[in-house]
C-alpha cells in the first residue's frame, strides 16, 4: 500500500526480551483517541493491518475519518509512540493510508454504542 505519511518510533528489542502478544498492542490502540469523536481509534475501526514480528516489530496501517482530518500529520506518531510503550514492542512503524477508504461500517458494536447509531 502507497502510505501517505510514516511515523515510526521504539528500537530494536534486546534478542531473548519477551514479545508483546496482539491483545496488549490492540489495548494501546485503544488509549488512543480521535480528538474529534469520543472514541478510540481501534473501535472507530481505523487501524487496517496490526502485525508483530518475532523480534517485538510492529508494523500498522491506518486510516483516519476523512482525508482532510486536521490531526492527520500528527496522529500517526501518537499512534506510533502508544504502541512502543508496550513492554515487548520494538521498532514500530504505522502507515497512514486511504484506500480503501473508511467507512462507518468498520466501527465495533461499543463504537456504535457510544456515538449512540443504534
Amino acid at each position: 500500500m502507497d502510505a501517505e505519511l510514516t511515523a515510526q518510533a521504539g528500537e530494536a528489542l534486546t534478542p531473548g526480551t519477551a514479545v508483546a502478544d496482539h491483545n496488549a498492542v490492540v489495548e494501546a490502540l485503544r488509549s488512543v483517541y480521535d480528538p474529534e469523536i469520543p472514541v478510540n481509534i481501534y473501535d472507530l475501526g481505523l487501524i487496517y493491518d496490526l502485525s508483530i514480528a518475532s523480534d517485538g516489530t510492529v508494523d500498522i496501517d491506518m486510516t483516519l475519518t476523512a482525508p482532510a482530518c486536521p490531526v492527520a500529520g500528527m496522529m500517526p506518531q501518537r499512534v506510533a509512540d502508544a504502541v512502543a510503550a508496550v513492554p515487548g514492542v520494538g521498532e514500530v512503524t504505522v502507515d497512514l493510508v486511504w484506500d480503501p477508504p473508511w467507512t462507518m461500517e468498520r466501527m465495533t458494536e461499543e463504537a456504535r454504542l457510544a456515538l449512540g447509531m443504534f
